[in-house]
């Protein structure tokens, strides 16, 4: 069986690295980097320049899993042809597609062409840099930051940045830097419970970071951005950075004449995370849309794209063996947000669907436990 593993991100490696040598099975890894980013943590490396990468290599060895490094141009599932950029064309018996995301910046002018993402280990270099040069004596124009989206990535991101530009304001002598989180809608962290937002706007206060709820991102220009409220008045913004983490969308690089898609250009998957009218091909990640038990979709974060390679790892060894496949059951485990040093809010799974919350030290040491839980499980 010729197996097509298309992105090395927390889907595709964990599919990746489950495996193991099969003479029934020939698999390729196709990734244009030779790394893994820790996706969850390019907060750290942006404000801190934190390592967050891992070289591949070594953690597909004895996997039985070839790589080679590429970029993907497009999939054709019709034909089951995978076109690189480099012009050649794969063919494939079973395809894993875990391509990612990229960021949605719903047609605001100007957002796309003025703000930086968070997506990958060069947006968090130019953020980091942006800030030391923000902070050097000969600097001139404005100095402030405006991150818009005030989900998981935005409150982390604005809460390291609050850490790092406190430590160079008291080393360098200069006037502290602001840094704006702009959200469209009425509360931070909506992933939250009411307690625990209430404890991270708490923090985001102390640090003095401006949390512009209700304001809708308008318009950005170079150096500045345009906010209106619910109530429809207007105000400028400057800014020398602003930062984008308001919304994803599923790469659009899967054709196929019965491909259906939902919210956001993902893929609609069946229990085994097989892209619906086409058995063979296995959509994980940001760009499969799979369900939960109650028909909502699952979210698109790190532990449930884990979990959906580690399945599809299990049912392409079924499949080698001509036996039944497994379906994916998702499973929350919990929440865990970083305000920014040993700080962090957020819960855990306890037996019969209940919830303990956790905040302070514990909660960051629950956040660096499940992070140490998936290198683990992909070493």
């Amino acid at each position: 069986m010729n197996t097509l593993i298309l992105g090395a991100g927390y889907a595709g490696l964990a599919t990746a690295t489950s495996l193991k040598p099969d003479p029934r099975m020939t698999t390729l890894l196709v990734e244009q980097n030779n790394y893994h980013t820790f996706e969850t943590r390019l907060h750290e490396a942006a404000a801190h320049n934190t390592r967050v990468t891992v070289p591949l290599v070594p953690l597909l060895r004895g996997t039985g899993v070839h790589w080679e490094q590429a970029a993907v141009k497009d999939v054709n599932v019709d034909t089951r042809e995978v076109t690189l950029k480099d012009g050649r064309v794969l063919t494939y018996d079973t395809l894993v597609v875990a391509l990612g995301s990229t960021t949605n910046f719903y047609r605001i002018p100007g957002l796309a062409e003025n703000a930086v993402e968070l997506k990958d280990i060069q947006d968090a270099d130019e953020i980091f840099h942006y800030v030391n040069r923000a902070y050097a004596s000969d600097y001139q124009g404005h100095r402030d930051i405006v991150v818009g989206g005030a989900g998981l990535t935005g409150v982390e991101l604005v809460t390291e940045l609050a850490r790092r530009a406190e430590k160079l304001t008291k080393a360098r002598g200069l006037p502290p830097m602001n840094i704006y989180l702009v959200e469209a809608g009425p509360k931070i962290l909506p992933v939250l419970d009411d307690a625990l937002r209430a404890k991270a706007q708490r923090t985001l206060d102390e640090y003095g970071i401006h949390t512009l709820t209700g304001h809708r991102l308008m318009k950005a220009t170079a150096d500045s951005v345009t906010v209106q409220t619910q109530g429809g008045q207007q105000k400028v913004i400057p800014a020398g950075k602003i930062i984008w983490t308001g919304g994803i969308q599923a790469r659009d690089l899967v054709k196929g004449d019965r491909l259906e898609k939902g919210p956001g250009g993902r893929i609609a998957v069946d229990e085994f995370l097989r892209a619906r009218g086409y058995p063979e091909v296995f959509v994980l990640g940001d760009m499969g849309l799979a369900l939960n038990e109650e028909g909502h979709p699952v979210p698109t974060t790190a532990q449930h794209a884990g979990q959906q390679g580690r399945v599809t790892a299990g049912n392409l060894r079924r499949l080698a063996r001509g036996e039944a496949l497994t379906p994916y059951v998702p499973s929350t485990l919990g929440e865990f947000v970083s305000l920014g040093g040993l700080m962090a809010v957020g819960w855990m799974k306890l037996p019969w669907n209940q919830k303990l919350a956790i905040t302070g030290g514990m909660a960051h040491v629950m956040k660096r436990a499940s992070e140490w839980k998936w290198r683990q499980s992909i070493d």
